[in-house]
């Protein structure tokens, strides 16, 4: 990895992200988890970020590349609907009753 982090700060798009750090990645499956990736290399941003302020760049840097990393094989292994990311699928839909919820008094 050559980049630095003011140059990692300018980037917008997964792809970018992946080609900065060197990541290997499917085309195919960005175009479909492009979000959703972002959004949990975001959460583990945060995460490094609270954790360890005493990092100089370029181990800073090395962390976040691991967290790109591992937020692109989540969803290798998994689905946007199981992860649950966005608020949308933590809403309950309106004018529907489950079974579970019937109750036979």
């Amino acid at each position: 990895m050559t980049g630095s982090l003011s140059e990692f700060n300018t980037l917008v798009n997964a792809e970018d992200y992946l080609k900065f750090f060197q990541i290997p990645y499917d085309q195919k499956m960005v175009n479909v988890n492009r979000l959703h990736i972002l959004q949990k290399f975001s959460k583990y941003i945060k995460e490094i970020d609270a954790d360890n302020s005493q990092l100089n760049d370029s181990e800073r840097l090395s962390k976040y590349r691991e967290a790109l990393e591992k937020a692109y094989q989540v969803f290798i292994e998994s689905t946007p609907q199981q992860e649950k990311l966005f608020k949308v699928f933590h809403q309950k839909p309106k004018n529907v009753v489950k079974l579970t919820e019937i109750d036979s008094d």
